[in-house]
């Protein structure tokens, strides 16, 4: 399961007894697994600040989640769905994404808790709006060097109806140069095929047919009648050699970029989920202290749901805080309520937000 629940409830005589007493409930019939999620004394501010921050982290909660999605996406465009690979990369500070959020500390240096809670709020902004900028400019540098690469790379396989003939055909194939005589080139289904020829695919061979010039037209009718293709092809050394040099410069393009982007990747990838953790512990926060005053006793707690019994959790969970809020069980996740965002999802006695790990689709 990639699913995680991260709760807080108000702290007992302490908050070591909050803790106890959800993890005895929980752990008893095996329904999760837990963790206690550490938040720092953060400043509180006035409660009307309070409020409107608590709309503008759900924003800014949904943008950050959606940019570290980006770049798990792409980590995967890039390495080609290559999973193991793209598991590999997609860290946070070094370890795998569940220790990470199992594990969390507040990263003091990044994010100074003497700051406003606002400013803390600006400072991910920041962050995520500019590694979102920098992926959008990166992605379109390589995508256009790819896409060229595999257009030239079409271009030279298939069905020889279609295909590039320049590493087929070979100058002495050709009669050039001649005012009355002409060389086409002809594709002829391989069940018709009689003489040698000068390559062939599973369907067709391709041969070199020398006429006159006049007789064009007539050939081509006659071809036509007989299941033949002529390819429009004129033989011409400069051109066939540019589109080697091209795909040569375009396959030595997508190599050189493709170390430093894999790499800025997995760097930003980490900064931007680090960013996302913490945008949730600033969510706990916020909404723990609207919602069970001062001074500020809560314990925020992360607990991983056993798949097969996240209903029953869920239960255990409502039995043991019905107690907060009576009205919990009715309220429509509708409703707008300033400072609880029950547009964003449901609405619970106890402060509750899902931390989803599964960030890939795999094609």
């Amino acid at each position: 399961m990639t699913e995680f629940w991260l709760i807080s409830a108000p702290g007992e005589k302490t908050c070591q007894q909050t803790w106890d007493k959800m993890n005895i409930a929980t752990t008893q019939s095996n329904l999760s697994t837990n963790s206690k999620f550490s938040i720092p004394d953060l400043k509180v501010g006035t409660l009307d600040v309070l409020v409107g921050l608590s709309d503008e982290l759900a924003k800014l909660d949904s943008f950050v989640e959606s940019v570290v999605k980006k770049l798990a996406q792409y980590m995967t465009d890039v390495l080609e769905d290559s999973r193991d690979k793209v598991q590999e990369n997609l860290l946070a500070n070094g370890v795998d994404l569940i220790t990470y959020v199992t594990r969390f500390q507040w990263d003091m240096a990044k994010y100074p808790i003497k700051q406003s809670l606002k400013n803390i709020l600006e400072i991910v902004s920041k962050q995520v709006t500019q590694i979102d900028n920098d992926l959008k400019a990166r992605a379109s540098a390589y995508n256009s060097i790819k896409g060229n690469l595999q257009n030239l790379e079409r271009k030279n396989a298939g069905s020889l109806l279609t295909r590039s003939l320049a590493d087929i055909v070979k100058k002495e194939d050709f009669v050039l140069d001649s005012e009355y005589l002409i060389t086409m080139i002809v594709v002829v289904p391989n069940r018709l095929v009689l003489t040698s020829l000068l390559f062939e695919d599973q369907d067709s061979g391709l041969f070199s047919v020398t006429l006159f010039r006049k007789a064009i037209d007539d050939f081509k009718h006659q071809a036509r009648e007989n299941k033949f293709a002529v390819r429009d092809f004129q033989y011409n050394e400069e051109e066939m050699k540019a589109d080697k040099e091209e795909m040569t410069r375009l396959s030595t393009d997508k190599k050189k970029q493709f170390g430093p982007l894999v790499r800025w990747l997995k760097v930003n990838f980490s900064e931007a989920f680090i960013a996302w953790i913490h945008i949730k512990a600033l969510r706990v926060f916020t909404e723990s202290v609207l919602r069970y005053g001062l001074p500020v006793n809560f314990q925020a707690m992360l607990l991983q749901p056993n798949k097969k019994n996240m209903k029953k959790l869920r239960e255990v969970l409502q039995e043991l805080y019905k107690h907060l809020d009576s009205s919990a069980a009715i309220i429509d996740a509708s409703m707008d309520i300033p400072g609880l965002n029950l547009s964003q999802q449901e609405y619970y006695p106890y402060v509750y937000y899902k931390i989803d790990l599964n960030l890939l689709d795999f094609k």
